[in-house]
């Protein structure tokens, strides 16, 4: 029975670190519309107020869904002040979902433990910040995921098809997922998600701008630089480069923002995995198109942003793993170091990307000359240049940074438990033994 309490304790604390965690998301988090958030505004307000069809190359269904917040903005503070916060709204609908599609027992409490990584100790945080599209299309897609396994396709292929033309190039992900789908339920008809999808995506560009087939990102392009890849429009990105720079370079690679993607890698994550295997496969199918995808688009870095913005929705599945393996504490050290090392790098992550780091000026001076700086180097990288020169912060950045290390303190502290308890392979008296003058 007192395990039990200390159970049902326990996840009371971290529900309500949880819904604290969207609390301070909304309200004290330094919000900005900024950048391709700024151009999706501007096209849904010339919409709404004016009956206008923005011919631009961004897609109408984030605004669309975000447009009763955006009116309400008319009364309510304003229209910008709703846009910027529409995303932690998006999340908490999400939560509430999966927690409605998921049963009682095992699947609700890692559930919550997930939420809890993602709300204070992901990348998520730094997309919580403005009117970013992707974590919309993360949201949908990572409940749609779950309907799909619970077995309410079509809520689930629904939610994915909307996710997907909210990011049209993220429709080698719904492939990938079909795909998985045909070859478990042996039906051709899982293919169809992908034929609507395309169908939508065409439909928007002939309705916005007179051709099925104009994206509207025809001759887009960067400066030309030192780099030898720069200034070319389109898919003109080496593939090799553009893989190795979305994993592992210092100012957008994954290993360094989303560290607990690498988990995949370990036996023992993949031991824990058992019946979520599935879903969490299906999320990373998803991810895997995206940077398909994107490593031989010239922005593969996604312009001057903050961290690798294209692929948020790696913090889903990040964060699902890194759940799994504090739910198996305990049962190695050296699993459990591993562990304690990815959530600590995970929650300096959500600081930072919480607090908007800004990027240094060097990175947009002269035509973006020295941009790729701030791709590759630690100096400046948005996660790593802080450890050297961290900003200053403001009240609301102050009451994130508490949240996130209380998130923080609660997640590693029984991890921190079970390496005390262990006699550490290179303890001191052992090292020490046997030493002669």
């Amino acid at each position: 029975m007192g395990e039990l309490q200390r159970l049902r304790r326990e996840g009371v604390v971290e529900w309500v670190l949880i819904a604290l965690g969207l609390v301070v998301s909304f309200a004290a988090l330094p919000h900005r519309l900024e950048n391709d958030g700024a151009e999706r505004f501007a096209g849904i307000e010339a919409l709404l107020h004016h009956g206008t069809l923005a011919d631009n190359k961004r897609s109408l269904v984030m605004p669309l869904l975000s447009a009763p917040f955006l009116l309400l903005g008319q009364v309510v503070v304003s229209p910008e002040w709703w846009a910027v916060r529409f995303n932690t709204i998006v999340v908490g609908l999400a939560a509430l979902t999966a927690f409605r599609l998921l049963g009682a027992g095992r699947d609700r409490v890692l559930l919550r433990k997930a939420l809890l990584v993602l709300v204070g100790a992901s990348f998520l945080t730094s997309g919580l910040r403005g009117y970013e599209v992707a974590i919309s299309t993360g949201a949908l897609v990572s409940v749609g995921v779950l309907a799909l396994w619970r077995g309410r396709r079509v809520l689930g292929w629904t939610l994915l098809v909307i996710a997907t033309v909210n990011i049209p190039g993220s429709i080698i992900g719904l492939a990938l997922i079909a795909g998985v789908e045909a070859v478990r339920a042996r039906r051709l008809r899982c293919a169809a998600p992908v034929v609507v999808a395309g169908a939508l995506i065409m439909a928007e560009s002939w309705i916005r701008r007179g051709s099925p087939l104009d994206t509207g990102y025809g001759g887009d392009h960067a400066f030309h630089t030192v780099m030898p890849y720069s200034g070319l429009p389109g898919y003109s990105y080496p593939l090799l480069y553009g893989l190795l720079s979305i994993c592992f370079s210092f100012g957008r690679g994954l290993l360094f923002y989303i560290p607990g993607l690498a988990l995949i890698g370990g036996a023992q994550t993949r031991a824990l995995l058992g019946r979520y295997r599935l879903p969490v496969g299906l999320m990373f199918a998803y991810l895997v198109g995206l940077i398909a995808i994107y490593a031989t688009w010239w922005s593969w870095y996604g312009g001057a942003a903050w961290g690798p913005r294209f692929f948020i929705i790696g913090a889903v599945p990040a964060s699902v793993l890194i759940a799994l393996r504090l739910e198996g504490a305990g049962r190695s050290a050296a699993t459990d170091a591993v562990t304690l090392l990815v959530l600590t790098v995970s929650s300096w992550v959500a600081i930072v990307g919480a607090v908007g780091v800004a990027t240094p000026d060097i990175c947009a001076d002269h035509d973006y000359a020295l941009e790729a700086l701030c791709w590759y180097t630690p100096e400046f990288s948005n996660v790593t240049a802080p450890l050297t020169h961290f900003p200053p912060l403001g009240v609301g950045g102050a009451v994130v940074v508490a949240y996130c290390a209380l998130v923080f303190l609660w997640l590693a502290v029984p991890l921190a438990r079970s390496l005390a308890r262990r006699r550490p392979p290179l303890a001191p008296d052992r090292w020490l033994a046997g030493w002669r003058l």
